[in-house]
């Protein structure tokens, strides 16, 4: 009885470490922290900021000029550049972002047919899973070119609906793997549990090898826009022209930036 009780803990870790931390802990995780109220479109001829709510709603910015909620904004020549700066800084973050996210769906959709490929013993049943998992990844890849593919960023939105689909993906499938491994577990089948703890034992090493790898690099990609991140972040600092309620134009926020707000209300 103990043997099986281990056997069945190990094997609710296993699915655990394939299925949601499969993109929890081997997705990108950057160690600069970027986030936008706005929406950021990036069109042919500009870039245009807009949100639902706040002030102010509507930025638009194209080669050096500024308009903020349909309103010309005076700058002067060193804005102009940073201007130009900020936009073409903008064009190349986005896309680099699109690629980024492509290869989080394609790591943690590797995970989970990893998962499927070593626990799932009937072949009709592994080949419906499969079929399953390579038809929710294409799902999922839609959504990332039909938003950073197409220029759009809706900050956190794209990672909130990935992470829902994911999660569905996995509760899906670990019914009937899970299923099928209790089963193997309680048979008291010698050869059955034998081929149950030798799949479990295999789990991690091929996980490690299918996904470590390309996570990693993944990782490193997705670290270095860290540094565009934080150029995008020093220019807006350095804006000179002020809002018409006397504050600065913020399109980027960072975990830093709020930290300070806090302590300076906090030292009022």
């Amino acid at each position: 009885m103990r043997s099986r009780a281990v056997l069945l803990v190990l094997i609710a870790c296993l699915m655990a470490a394939g299925g949601v931390h499969a993109m929890g802990n081997h997705g990108p995780h950057l160690q600069c922290d970027y986030d936008s109220d706005y929406d950021v479109q990036v069109q042919p001829n500009g870039i245009a900021f807009t949100r639902d709510s706040g002030h102010p709603a509507d930025v638009f910015m194209h080669d050096g000029q500024l308009r903020v909620d349909g309103r010309a904004v005076t700058v002067s020549a060193q804005d102009v550049a940073r201007l130009r700066e900020y936009e073409q800084q903008m064009r190349e973050l986005v896309p680099a972002m699109a690629a980024i996210a492509r290869g989080g769906v394609d790591v943690g959709y590797a995970a989970l047919a990893t998962v499927v490929a070593t626990m799932v013993d009937n072949g009709d049943q592994r080949t419906h899973l499969l079929q399953t998992l390579r038809d929710r990844r294409v799902e999922a890849l839609q959504q990332v070119d039909e938003t950073l593919g197409r220029g759009l960023w809706k900050a956190g939105v794209e990672s909130e609906l990935f992470n829902q689909d994911l999660e569905k993906t996995v509760s899906d499938l670990v019914g009937g793997i899970t299923g099928d491994a209790v089963s193997d577990a309680l048979s008291g089948d010698p050869n059955r549990l034998a081929a149950l703890e030798a799949r479990a034992n295999a789990l991690d090493a091929t996980l490690d090898k299918a996904v470590e790898t390309p996570a990693e690099r993944l990782g490193q990609r997705a670290e270095a826009l860290c540094p565009r991140l934080n150029a995008l972040n020093q220019l807006q600092q350095q804006f000179q022209f002020r809002l018409a309620d006397g504050g600065r134009l913020q399109l980027l926020s960072s975990d830093m930036d709020s930290s300070n707000q806090a302590r300076q209300y906090a030292q009022r």
